[in-house]
């Protein structure tokens, strides 16, 4: 590991080792304007980046100015994809780079800085490579809400007010621009490795398997390359797995889970148009141009395994097909087990075995699935699996009902994590804090009317709250 430089910093270019093949050198666009509109301090802190001043944040994250002992230039990433389960050989970082890499000094694993509205690449296509700055204020919403709720997500590291008019389809314009750094462990996508497929170039795809081991999931090195890539789609698949019941737990609908938008690390990233859904409804969907539903909250589960499929394609050239598909058959199980951890982590509670689990698991989701009352209420209600913070709720009358009686009878039976569970002040609020997207509207119209980022703040301040009362259980 790199030795730190001046602020504690540990930077890395590991990628940059994959050679020419897999990436293209580019250069950032030059901005009329850098603004710091938000900055993640917390993050910045654990990084060794947190003692910063706001010109230095911006020469880096603003102008792109290199890291020593990270990359001189920024990579464009090239991958393929499938897009609604089409293929599209047509793809690649066409707003966004790999612009630096850097160790966590906290468990030593390698982390990428990748961005959003950086400018053009070689894969823009007709795109500017720009990002609305109403679409970053919206990626910073939902990866704050999503990792107070416990979801492995990208982390929104930085927002730029770049000063440009931009014309979009999708919202009033000209309306304002911003770049947006995140910071995550891989951007190594399922679609990186169908390029190579498609490609045929199959000593690409073992180098790029033998990288995403050496550097992401050491759990998947095996001495022959057969057993690895079984051990390597294993390793994916649970983490993914992961990923999308803690999804389904905070009632998070991603609404792109194309191809390309799924990495083997398994974290949630690239937030276009997402939701949160006010109550269980599995046909609900983010994307207003998925007219077919196919990544309705509910299909989330099954796009991933088919999104796994491809991936467990890729590996043909080294590991049989039956033995592929073995492996394959482990997703469910994962997913089950990740879905029954996830549902105690949001209510706080300990394990009562695995079979209580699952009935627990099926109870719950089919009273939300039936009542439709309102989804994070619930869970903000039964924290702690308590009965009388329960009954002094709104829907109080809910759960005396028949409906209820199934999970109530369970929840009885559990044990809260700690004594504390519910002693956090998040937990005195008389409302849950949500993200549906009546709010998320109400958040951006006052900073598109007059540049005023109070309601801004005090969502985040709301989300930090509830992410400190979760730790608290250990969730």
């Amino acid at each position: 590991m790199p030795s730190s430089d001046v602020y504690g910093f540990q930077p890395a270019r590991r990628h940059e080792e994959l050679g020419p093949d897999f990436f293209d050198k580019v250069a950032a666009a030059a901005f009329p304007k850098h603004q710091l509109r938000y900055r993640n301090q917390r993050w910045a802190g654990r990084i060794g980046l947190g003692e910063l001043t706001s010109t230095q944040w911006i020469d880096h994250f603003g102008s792109f100015a290199p890291f020593a002992g990270s990359f001189a230039e920024p990579l464009a990433l090239r991958y393929h994809g499938h897009q609604f389960q089409v293929y599209n050989p047509q793809l690649g970082d066409g707003r966004g780079f790999l612009f630096a890499q850097c160790y966590d000094p906290e468990n030593g694993r390698l982390l990428d800085f990748g961005t959003k509205g950086s400018g053009q690449t070689p894969y823009s296509r007709d795109g500017d490579g720009r990002l609305t700055l109403k679409g970053g204020v919206r990626e910073i919403l939902a990866t704050e809400m999503l990792e107070a709720l416990g979801v492995d997500t990208s982390k929104s590291f930085s927002l730029i007010e770049t000063g440009e008019e931009l014309w979009r389809g999708d919202e009033p314009s000209p309306t304002r621009s911003s770049v947006l750094v995140r910071l995550s462990h891989s951007h190594v996508r399922i679609g990186s490795f169908q390029r190579l497929l498609y490609l045929d170039e199959h000593d690409n795809i073992r180098k790029l398997m033998d990288y995403a081991v050496a550097n992401y999931l050491p759990e998947a090195n095996r001495e022959s390359t057969g057993d690895q890539a079984l051990a390597f789609l294993d390793a994916v698949g649970r983490r993914v797995a992961e990923t999308g019941a803690r999804w389904m737990l905070a009632g998070f609908v991603h609404g792109v889970l194309n191809t390309d938008n799924i990495n083997i690390t398994g974290e949630s990233f690239d937030y276009g148009p997402w939701r949160f859904v006010p109550e269980l409804d599995p046909s609900f969907t983010a994307a207003y141009f998925d007219q077919t539903r196919l990544y309705a909250f509910g299909r989330q589960p099954d796009v991933l395994l088919w999104n796994m499929t491809r991936l467990a394609e890729c590996l043909l050239p080294f590991a049989p097909k039956e033995a592929l598909e073995t492996t394959l058959q482990g997703f469910g199980p994962a997913f089950r087990d990740a879905f029954n951890r996830a549902l105690l982590d949001r209510l706080g509670l300990q394990s009562s075995g695995s079979e209580t689990d699952q009935r627990l698991a099926t109870a719950t989701w089919q009273f939300l699935a039936d009542s439709r009352m309102p989804f994070e209420r619930f869970f903000f209600d039964w924290r702690g699996a308590d009965a009388k913070r329960a009954a002094a709720s709104p829907e109080a009358a809910v759960y005396e009902s028949t409906a209820f009686a199934p999970a109530r009878k369970l929840l009885a039976g559990c044990e809260p994590r700690t004594a504390e569970v519910t002693s956090h002040p998040y937990f005195q609020r008389a409302e849950p804090c949500t993200m549906l997207i009546d709010e998320v509207e109400a958040i951006w119209k006052p900073i598109a009317e007059g540049d005023d980022w109070t309601r801004f703040e005090a969502k985040l301040a709301q989300i930090n709250e509830m992410r400190e009362a979760y730790t608290l259980a250990g969730s």
